[in-house]
C-alpha cells in the first residue's frame, strides 16, 4: 500500500522530512477495523511528532490523525461496524497513522461518518471535536443547554438546576480560529448557556470566529482584561487556551473569576506558576484526546458515542464543518506543504488532503 511516512525527525524544509513509501498492507484482528482511507487533515500533533519522535529502528513513522474511509475487513470482537461502512476517527497516537491507503483502528474511538458531508469536509472534524466536547462536557463540566432544541436522543442528560442564581457564564477562548477552537466555538454557542468569548487577530480571522457564533470577538495581542472591561464584562468563568497558554498565563488569571476554571491543551515553553490560582481557587484541567485510546481507558468507548452524536449534530445542521483549505491528493510534497503552512499559524480552519 501507498504510505508517507519519515524515518528521523527534521524540519520540514529537509528532502526527506516526509517521503513517500510503500508497506505491507495490515490486516485486522480483535476490535479492529481495516479502514481504506479517503480523505485526512493535518494538525498541529501531526508536526510536533514529525519535529521531535523518531520511528523505532528499521521503520517509518506514519502520521495522521484525522480519517475519513471505509470498512472493508473487521476483526472477530468487532461489534458495531460491518464492512462497507463510511466512518471518521482520530485514531491512536501510538499506532500508524492515517497518512496510509490502509489503516487500523479500534473501533471503540471509531465513529458514522455524517452522510451530509463530503469525506473532506468530514475529515476536517474529528480531531478537533473530540478536543473541544471533552473540554467543554468532560473536562470543565458544563451541562448541555437542550432547551428549546431537539437535536438529537443521544445527547439526553441529567442537568443541574442547584445553581438557579449563578452568574452568566463567559467562556474566553484564546486562539479560537484554528482547528480546535473552530469547532469549540460552535459547540459552546450551541450547546451551552455560556456567552462566548473568542480571541483573534487578524480581520480574516475575526470574521471566521463571529461566523461560528462567538459573541463577542476580541484580540489576543492586546491586553485581555481591558477589551473584556470595555464589553462590559469584568470577568469570565472559563477560559480555555488553545495556544501560547504561558504568554497569557498571568493576564488569564486576572481575568478569571473566582472558583473560576482553566483548561489548555498547548504545550508551554515555560513553566506556569500555578501558584497564581490559588488565590482564587481556579481549578486547571489539562486535555489530551488521545488519552483514553493509549491508555485503554474504561470509558474508551465514549469516544465513539461522542463521534456519532457529532455526526448527527451535523447532519442536523447544528455544527457544521471546519475545512479551511483543500491541499490535494494524499503524497509526500502536498503534506509537507500542509504542515509548513500549519507551522507558519496562518492556517484558518483545517487544512485537508483526499485520495491516493
Amino acid at each position: 500500500m501507498k504510505a508517507i511516512g519519515y524515518v528521523k525527525p527534521s524540519s520540514i524544509d529537509q528532502a526527506d522530512a516526509l517521503i513517500d513509501i510503500e508497506l505491507e498492507t495490515p490486516v485486522a484482528s480483535g476490535h479492529d477495523l481495516l479502514i481504506q482511507v479517503s480523505a485526512i487533515s493535518v494538525n498541529p500533533v501531526d508536526t510536533k511528532i514529525r519535529n521531535n519522535v523518531a520511528p523505532l529502528e528499521g521503520e517509518y513513522k506514519i502520521l495522521g490523525w484525522d480519517g475519513v474511509g471505509e470498512v472493508i475487513a473487521k476483526g472477530e470482537l468487532v461489534e458495531s461496524f460491518n464492512i462497507g461502512d463510511h466512518v471518521w476517527y482520530a485514531g491512536d497516537i501510538t499506532r500508524a497513522g492515517t497518512n496510509a491507503q490502509y489503516q487500523l483502528v479500534d473501533e471503540r474511538i471509531v465513529g458514522k461518518k455524517p452522510q451530509t458531508l463530503s469525506n473532506t469536509q468530514a475529515a476536517a472534524l474529528p480531531l478537533t471535536a473530540i478536543t473541544a466536547w471533552e473540554l467543554l462536557f468532560d473536562r470543565l463540566g458544563f451541562q448541555l443547554n437542550l432547551a428549546n432544541n431537539d437535536y438529537t436522543q443521544t445527547l439526553a442528560t441529567d442537568r443541574d438546576f442547584t445553581a438557579q442564581n449563578k452568574p452568566q457564564e463567559h467562556i474566553l477562548i484564546i486562539g479560537a480560529a484554528g482547528g480546535v477552537g473552530s469547532i469549540l466555538v460552535q459547540l459552546a454557542a450551541k450547546l451551552t448557556n455560556a456567552k462566548v468569548i473568542a480571541t483573534a487577530s487578524r480581520p480574516e480571522s475575526q470574521e471566521w470566529v463571529k461566523s461560528l457564533g462567538a459573541d463577542y470577538v476580541i484580540n489576543h495581542h492586546q491586553p485581555l482584561l481591558e477589551q473584556l472591561n470595555a464589553l462590559g464584562i469584568n470577568e469570565v468563568s472559563h477560559c480555555i487556551s488553545l495556544t501560547h497558554t504561558d504568554q497569557h498565563f498571568e493576564q488569564i488569571v486576572a481575568a478569571l473569576a473566582p472558583q473560576g476554571k482553566l483548561a489548555l491543551i498547548d504545550d508551554p515553553s515555560t513553566a506556569l506558576d500555578i501558584m497564581q490560582l490559588k488565590k482564587k481557587s481556579i481549578s486547571l484541567h489539562w486535555e489530551l484526546m488521545f488519552t483514553r485510546s493509549m491508555f485503554n481507558t474504561w470509558d474508551m468507548q465514549k469516544q465513539q458515542q461522542l463521534l456519532n452524536t457529532l455526526s448527527e449534530l451535523v447532519d442536523q445542521g447544528v455544527i457544521k464543518t471546519t475545512l479551511g483549505e483543500h491541499y490535494g491528493q494524499i503524497n509526500a510534497k502536498n503534506l509537507c506543504r500542509a504542515h509548513a503552512h500549519l507551522e507558519s499559524n496562518k492556517a484558518v480552519g483545517k487544512i485537508v488532503l483526499e485520495g491516493f
